[in-house]
């Protein structure tokens, strides 16, 4: 939707989220991205909303409120079981096109990353995906989306000026979650499916979920990461004995020992892996090129172990252990093992 002039770019207004579910559970991208929606919102005196697409919601709406949200705008139908990515972009469309929202942000989940490509090409908008960061032109209400660039090698702030709604994808744990506000109330917004939403789709028959393969990166409180240093196989598995003796550890990895097939791609942190906000992060071997750093830069406590002191890694960390790795771990495994 082209919005050229100052006047056509005030019709529209408000920060929309849409709201990531998985079997009627509001995921935690979305108080994340609610959060920084907030944040957007007070500095264009203007108010977040978030869309909520749900075939059976379990969970309360008014937490949605709480972490800082003004409006949600409800759609509760049987015809959102799974994801059918052509319907939820028509109802988007035509929801936007009512309301007029001025920015839509969306988690860069597999669900995010295909349905709002659909919805920004429906609604002629601008979308950049997979930002690390957002803030706002409080004037101009431009979006200033920063996102890596040139295969990670700069980070670039892109901003669409001329179209509305501007339109953001944000990888999980990327923003910090915001502390919820019980006292915080709002308006609810129902809306409803029209025939024209549904006709000529496909259907979703089943949905299922593979749990054994998975690796749980996104939930884990320590992860243990080992990139080229480790040398090889043998390496990763020291680090798999380090991470079964720290309770609660995942083991994670950089992209250049996922491509040396020392460890499986499920385990990767950075920009073509997955993005981790935990407590503490210990990065072994790693060197810290920026498509590792975007991935995994927001951790409480980072920890670091090489022989090099100069690496990105070493000077980003908040304690860095200069040293052998290979005599570093074995002796911390010890240790913790009389405890």
């Amino acid at each position: 939707m082209k919005a050229t002039t100052e006047f056509d770019k005030k019709k529209y207004r408000n920060i929309w989220v849409i709201a990531e579910l998985l079997s009627g559970k509001i995921q935690t991208v979305t108080y994340e991205l609610i959060g920084v929606a907030r944040n957007l919102a007070d500095l264009r005196n203007s108010e977040v909303w978030v869309i909520v697409l749900s075939s059976k919601l379990e969970d309360n709406l008014e937490l949605l409120f709480a972490y800082g949200a003004d409006v949600v705008i409800i759609l509760d139908n049987k015809e959102f079981f799974g994801f059918i990515d052509e319907m939820e972009s028509k109802i988007l469309k035509r929801l936007i096109v009512k309301y007029k929202p001025e920015t839509v942000i969306c988690g860069a989940t597999s669900r995010g990353r295909a349905l709002i490509p659909r919805v920004a090409v429906m609604t002629h908008s601008g979308l950049t995906a997979d930002c690390t960061g957002l803030s706002i032109d409080p004037k101009s209400g431009d979006l200033l989306q920063t996102r890596p660039a040139f295969g990670g090698n700069i980070m670039a702030i892109i901003r669409s000026s001329n179209y509305r709604p501007q339109m953001a994808t944000v990888r999980p744990r990327v923003m910090k979650m915001p502390e919820p506000n019980h006292a915080r109330t709002g308006r609810i917004i129902k809306e409803g499916i029209f025939n024209s939403d549904i006709k000529n789709i496909k259907k979703i028959i089943s949905v299922f979920h593979d749990t054994e393969t998975a690796v749980n990166l996104a939930d884990a409180q320590i992860i243990i990461s080992g990139g080229r240093g480790m040398q090889g196989k043998k390496g990763f598995d020291l680090l798999k004995r380090f991470t079964e003796k720290v309770g609660g550890a995942a083991l994670g990895a950089s992209r250049a020992a996922v491509d040396a097939g020392w460890i499986s791609y499920a385990h990767q942190v950075g920009q073509t892996g997955q993005t981790v906000q935990t407590k503490v992060y210990i990065a072994c071997g790693i060197s810290g090129q920026i498509q590792h750093l975007v991935g995994m830069q927001s951790c409480d406590l980072i920890i670091a172990i090489d022989q090099n002191p100069h690496t990105p890694m070493m000077q980003i960390a908040d304690i860095a252990v200069i040293g052998d790795l290979f005599e570093i771990i074995p002796e911390i495994i010890y240790d913790i093992t009389e405890l």
